[in-house]
């Protein structure tokens, strides 16, 4: 396979916003054990190996908002660019029930030449796209799977997530997306802040507005979902942005 960490679409696109895919593939380098974690194939189609129809969102969405996007191209199971350097699941050995062979032994030599070869060289780019823009806006794009193994459905069409530390944004898309009559959570289904996660490092460290949107992933799976969610999504971000007057 390729050598690849990240792509982008739009470089030059003038828009504030940039979007973001930290989880946008389930590839792993053949450098990697082969280029098998050792798993079914059918658990790397699933959301534990990457964000199911998020690239396709992404894409699609930054291109109506005339805005450069960036994508992450190795799984999170190979290692997750949405955690810190010294987070713990950096390297996930169990993920919703699925043990991770090729993670189990791997010791900090391996965590080092992963976080060498594409942690590291995703950042780089997301900091340097990030900066071309001096009023920069961030929009991550994330999915969830509609049911973890052994826990309740969850109800979300879409989550918004946002951090404690910055709330310019994040309360005014809940209630956009809420009068839109979607199913929304409020830093649902996750927690709106992680230390060391990707928005953490290259919005809130810097001062730029942004905001976390998580998609169920059966609404985005297919590429006429992630069109339409696209459509949706656009002038609603752009509407929030506006009227907030950031």
């Amino acid at each position: 396979m390729t050598e690849r960490a990240f792509w982008t679409d739009g470089e030059d696109r003038p828009s504030r916003w940039l979007i973001t895919c930290d989880h946008a593939t389930n590839r792993v380098p053949d450098w990697v054990n082969g280029g098998d974690l050792g798993i079914a194939q059918a658990d790397m189609g699933r959301h534990i190996a990457f964000d199911v129809g998020a690239a396709g969102l992404a894409a699609r969405l930054a291109a109506l908002l005339d805005a450069p996007a960036i994508f992450s191209d190795f799984s999170r199971l190979v290692i997750d660019p949405n955690r810190g350097e010294d987070d713990p699941t950096l390297l996930m050995r169990l993920y919703d029930g699925t043990v991770i062979p090729a993670n189990k032994q791997a010791g900090a030599a391996e965590r080092e030449r992963r976080l060498e070869r594409l942690h590291r060289p995703y950042h780089a780019a997301l900091q340097a796209l990030a900066a071309r823009h001096p009023a920069r806006c961030i929009c991550a794009i994330h999915s969830f799977t509609p049911q973890l193994r052994g826990r309740p459905p969850r109800p979300w069409q879409i989550g918004i997530l946002y951090s404690h530390r910055d709330s310019r944004l994040g309360p005014a898309m809940v209630q956009a997306c809420r009068d839109e009559g979607w199913i929304t959570g409020e830093n649902q289904p996750y927690s709106g802040h992680l230390d060391g996660d990707s928005v953490d490092r290259h919005a809130l460290s810097h001062g730029r507005p942004n905001m976390l949107i998580e998609l169920r992933n059966d609404l985005i799976r297919s590429q006429a979902g992630q069109a339409e969610w696209a459509a949706r999504l656009a002038p609603v971000i752009t509407r929030v942005l506006a009227t907030t007057g950031l």
